[in-house]
């Protein structure tokens, strides 16, 4: 079991009541994580460190920044043991954390590189003698919300960059990935960031509300990201809109796979299943909507039903295991809820549906309609849908048709038809002729509609938490009216 404490002004500290909670392994039910159950008081110590490391945090030097933030990046890494080891709080399998680490760590040597590249400009005044200019400088404190899902890849962006641009940062860790998060604010420490420049806050999953409002309303919180489901995504933009605070908000997804008539189908068949039921389906990215010709639907069913039969979802332990377990109980009794709904009123169980706990077999269904919740609700599961259209204008409708837009794929021999495709769905991500989960570090990565708004990564991010100032020196005399 971890001892999971507070990291706030480079210290290890129990909450200030010595309340804590326990994050149990959702398979098993033995107890992964004992974890610090902040108060408000300290949400408001965290940030008032954050607030103290600032100065020194802004006036380093950007090649010092580099420096020590490539050394966070070397130190994770290597201690990707650490990380996998507390897999047992979501039920994931060891190679999704190893993956977070390497993509997190990258993001890290990415957001090393952008602190040469916070750049403004120079504007021509109608002042005769005046030389104006836009200047780009850290604003502050910035409030990092992070989910358990992707847990050491999504908590990482949310405070990589923002420390690229001289900002400090308070990380709220997620209830359900306590241990990951805070292990990933000890490797920064350890690094020699600095102390209070990155602190840690966990709470109990019944304060969670009171304390993010706390943080988000504090004075000295300037910028807030959150990374989580439209739900809690809605309150915390709406948080951040009274307190007059700027939020970047990447949120869910029901993410269209569009397969043309003249797509691989073979290739096809490969991505999907990656993108449907990697992790369990518990991605952001995750195909949900698989949007398939009618010229080619039966063939790319029956090929993908071959694939999904090779595949088994069971507690990571098990050798046998390739996707995993459900984050929990609840996770496999909501979605399972979505299957039945859709097989009521019509839809074909192609295979899966099997639910054992928090263990739901990879599940395919043909048949969907608009009737049935599965065709709008995010299932954040291993469930996929057929939709079947007839011709491009006909999937890029069903595609359209959706209240979320982060990613999407398109699958065509014709890359060109694909391109313009591409250009038309609505979504803050597409791939042609790759899966709907992918990312890279130092790529743009958000949503558009209900999937959130602003963009993480490399270049991208440097609007988001930095603020842009006009600054101007008078050369001369000036003439006034008065």
């Amino acid at each position: 079991m971890l001892d999971v404490p507070l990291l706030i002004g480079g210290q290890s500290c129990p909450a200030r009541d010595g309340r804590t909670f326990e994050r149990c392994n959702p398979v098993t039910g033995e107890v992964v994580s004992r974890v610090a159950a902040a108060t408000l008081e300290d949400a408001d110590a965290a940030v008032a460190a954050a607030q103290a490391a600032f100065p020194g945090w802004a006036a380093m030097l950007p090649g010092e920044r580099r420096a020590r933030l490539l050394e966070a990046a070397a130190q994770l890494q290597a201690r990707s043991g650490e990380f996998i080891a507390a897999a047992g709080e979501t039920g994931a399998m060891a190679n999704w954390y190893g993956f977070n680490v390497q993509l997190a760590a990258d993001m890290l040597r990415e957001a090393a590189s952008m602190t040469t590249q916070i750049t403004g400009d120079v504007i021509p005044s109608n002042v005769p003698g005046n030389f104006a200019m836009a200047l780009r400088q850290p604003c502050g404190v910035v409030l990092g919300i992070a989910p358990w899902n992707a847990p050491v890849i999504l908590a990482t962006r949310a405070i990589a960059m923002p420390l690229a641009c001289g900002n400090t940062v308070v990380l709220k860790a997620s209830e359900l990935s306590p241990a990951v998060h805070r292990l990933i604010g000890q490797v920064l420490q350890d690094a020699g960031l600095g102390d209070g420049v990155v602190n840690v806050i966990s709470n109990a999953p019944a304060d969670a509300p009171a304390i993010v409002e706390r943080l988000i309303a504090n004075p000295a919180v300037r910028r807030v990201n959150f990374t989580g489901s439209t739900h809690v995504g809605r309150i915390v933009g709406e948080l951040s809109a009274r307190y007059l605070k700027p939020a970047l908000l990447e949120l869910g997804g029901k993410a269209p796979f569009l397969v043309l008539d003249d797509a691989d189908l073979d290739a096809a068949v490969e991505a999907a299943a990656f993108g449907a039921y990697f992790n369990q389906g518990q991605i952001c990215l995750s195909t949900e909507r698989l949007i398939v010709d009618h010229k080619v639907a039966d063939a790319f069913v029956a090929k993908l039903t071959a694939k999904i039969e090779t595949l088994r979802a069971g507690n990571p332990d098990d050798s046998e295991s390739v996707l995993g377990s459900l984050v929990d109980v609840g996770a496999g009794t909501r979605i399972k809820g979505l299957i039945d709904d859709a097989v009521a009123l019509g839809a074909t169980l192609v295979i899966g549906g099997q639910l054992q706990g928090s263990i739901l077999q990879p599940t395919l269904l043909d048949g969907v309609t608009d009737a049935m919740r599965l065709y709008r609700e995010e299932s954040f599961g291993p469930v996929a849908v057929v939709l079947r259209g007839d011709g491009d204008e006909a999937l890029l409708r069903l595609a359209n048709d959706s209240d979320f837009g982060l990613s999407a794929a398109i699958f065509s021999r014709d890359t060109s038809r694909a391109l313009a495709l591409a250009q038309r769905v609505e979504s803050g991500i597409c791939h042609i002729n790759g899966p709907t989960v992918h990312d890279e570090a130092q790529m743009p990565f958000g949503g558009v509609k209900s999937s959130g708004y602003g963009s993480f990564g490399g270049k991208a991010s440097i609007e988001q938490f930095t603020q842009l100032r006009w600054v101007t020196l008078q050369n001369g005399p000036r003439h006034y009216p008065i």
